[in-house]
């Protein structure tokens, strides 16, 4: 798993993600396994992008994106787009 303390570390894991959701939705016949994986995947990628956008408001308001904390699977799930 990257290293989520940083920038770079939680791309690494956005790309990590997509790559495994990308894999799991080609599966033509995918199995019960296979869709739980692919419903965490989807949860982690939102969490790590809710995390990317914490950490990049903070630093552009001059605050630690450090102090950044990855929210509940429940917050962010509930996010409106």
């Amino acid at each position: 798993m990257a290293d989520t303390t940083n920038d770079a570390g939680i791309g690494a894991r956005i790309k990590e993600l997509v790559d495994q959701e990308h894999h799991l939705r080609s599966h033509p016949n995918p199995t019960p396994d296979d869709l739980t994986a692919l419903k965490a995947a989807e949860v982690e990628l939102d969490q790590c992008w809710d995390l990317l956008r914490q950490r990049r408001a903070k630093q552009e308001t001059g605050e630690n994106p450090g102090e950044a904390k990855a929210r509940a699977v429940g917050e962010v799930e509930g996010y409106l787009q």
